[in-house]
């Protein structure tokens, strides 16, 4: 019962402060408070959890999200504090290896909040008031206010001063009640009600532990297993292998059967990437030449999508045939090779097509596009290897899973140290005599880059085409890149001002210090 007691009293105060300190303000330094709130209520719940593995470096991680909130404060950095955040609070509430699990469990807590909620309210006992004592006291104050009723009526309507004395008192208790409605901000109200559900979902766990013991059964390493015929002939797996196999998916051969299609297959496609990888290195690697006929956006955004499809497929293939039993057959060798020189050269594609994605930053500049292709790549190289070892130790599915999904953390949180925006203005202006600079672009990315663009005011001479938005009404117009850069200022130091100290960041700071104390007036306000 005490338990239930805290975890509500938590639950409320979180949802207090979160409130109070993320009201009409941004994610910056007021996310330190909430987070040590957060952190020291799961810790001071489940304290046996920092003694977990995991842990340790879950937090280093989180730690770091965290002083990349305060000092980039970008869309990135915040996502990777979400994310660290309820991997920290999970990982404290269930025993979990695998990222993905966790993230089902964290899923649960919150689409289960309100019975949690509601569960713990249940169980709390409030001192000397017992539920039999409430039915007597109702049961024998019934029948007193119903002759108190009738005759206040009765004296209302008899006495004049009486009446006068009720009817003042009603007007002052509706006053009261006018201006409390008038203080109230149903606004207010709502947000901290989403205060409420995302503390409530941090720090109460639902009643099951469905997917913490769903992963703590799973194994990384292969075993073989003896296989039910009767029940591998009524999977859906065996009616798609019937329909090209035929007979050989059956009996006892079937092993030995699939081992030969898989044999077959794997030599067609290594000859049929070698002849895509040929070409590649020929025109590609060692044979590309800039043109300004040559449509880079198509040739990179078109091919490296339909390059990055086919070497996840490729890894699906390949888990395809070495989902089971084919791992122990003793006469997979020339499998396995088959396999290890498709992964290679699936790594030669990745090269391609990073060549592709550099080929395009250098002759066009870094944009959001560019950079995502660096990511994905970076997974793609990371999951060829983990299916490497994969085949050549027998893993399994969940192992490549498992060490894929905290690579994609891990990425999350480096890839939230940069200043993305900033390293896009940067290098674009910095490179603005070879790559065609485009203004409009630069003037959509973070306030970060405010003050490198107002280092540069020769580049601001463009035209460009937006919309002058004058009370209800909108209307084209066309304005220079100058006029629209001097509205981004007016916007930011106009945010700045309806901010308190607790929307603080660096990155908002260096740009109230670097940008004039003066801010020409933009017609787009006129």
């Amino acid at each position: 019962m005490k338990a239930a007691s805290l975890k509500i009293l938590l639950v409320t105060a979180g949802a207090v402060l979160f409130n109070i300190i993320f009201w009409h303000e941004k994610l910056a330094l007021n996310a330190l408070f909430f987070d040590a709130f957060v952190l020291w209520s799961v810790f001071y719940l489940y304290p046996a959890a920092f003694t977990k593995p995991a842990m340790k470096w879950l937090l280093l991680a989180h730690a770091v999200a965290l002083l990349t909130v305060l000092v980039h404060n970008t869309m990135l950095s915040k996502i990777a504090f979400s994310v660290t955040l309820l991997l920290v609070v999970v990982f404290t509430q269930y025993l979990h290896r695998s990222v993905w699990y966790a993230a089902a469990s964290a899923a649960g807590n919150y689409l289960l909040f309100l019975f949690s909620f509601l569960e713990n309210v249940k169980q709390v006992k409030f001192a000397g008031l017992r539920s039999s004592g409430i039915r007597k006291a109702v049961r024998f104050l019934i029948i007193p206010l119903l002759i108190a009723g009738v005759f206040f009526l009765l004296y209302s309507f008899s006495n004049a001063v009486f009446q006068n004395v009720v009817n003042d008192m009603g007007i002052a208790i509706g006053n009261f009640f006018n201006r409390i409605f008038t203080w109230f901000n149903w606004d207010r109200f709502g947000f901290l009600l989403l205060g409420l559900f995302v503390t409530g979902g941090l720090l109460l766990k639902m009643h099951s532990n469905y997917f913490a013991e769903k992963d703590t059964a799973q194994h990384n390493d292969l075993s073989r297993k003896k296989n039910n015929l009767l029940r591998w002939k009524e999977s859906a797996l065996f009616d798609i292998l019937s329909v090209f196999m035929g007979r050989f998916a059956n009996g006892v051969m079937a092993l030995r059967n699939e081992n030969t299609v898989g044999i077959i297959s794997l030599v067609m496609l290594n000859i049929l990437l070698l002849f895509i990888n040929v070409i590649d290195i020929i025109y590609v690697w060692f044979g590309f030449t800039y043109s300004p006929d040559l449509n880079l956006k198509e040739y990179v955004h078109e091919g490296a999508g339909m390059l990055i499809f086919s070497i996840v497929l490729a890894m699906a293939v390949l888990l395809f045939f070495f989902r089971g039993n084919l791992n122990f057959y003793k006469n997979n060798k020339w499998l396995r090779y088959g396999a290890y020189g498709w992964i290679l050269q699936n790594a030669v594609l990745v090269i391609s097509v990073l060549l592709r994605d550099t080929y395009y930053i250098q002759h066009m500049g870094l944009a959001y596009k560019r950079i995502g292709v660096l990511v994905f790549l970076s997974m793609v190289l990371m999951g060829l290897i983990t299916v490497f070892i994969k085949i050549s130790q027998r893993k399994t599915s969940y192992y490549l899973l498992r060490v894929n999904g905290w690579f994609a953390i891990v990425l999350l949180v480096a890839a939230s140290c940069i200043h993305w925006d900033e390293a896009i203005a940067d290098y674009n202006i910095a490179h603005k005599n070879t790559v065609p600079l485009d203004v409009p672009f630069l003037l959509t990315l973070s306030d970060k880059t405010l003050p490198l663009i107002e280092k540069h005011p020769e580049i601001l001479d463009e035209k460009v085409e937006t919309v002058i938005v004058k009370g209800d009404y909108q209307s084209p117009a066309t304005i220079s890149t100058k006029q629209l850069f001097e509205k981004r200022k007016e916007e930011f130091l106009q945010q700045q001002k309806d901010y308190s100290w607790l929307s603080w960041n660096r990155a908002d700071a260096y740009v109230k210090d670097h940008l004039p104390a003066t801010v020409v007036t933009s017609s787009l306000n006129k």
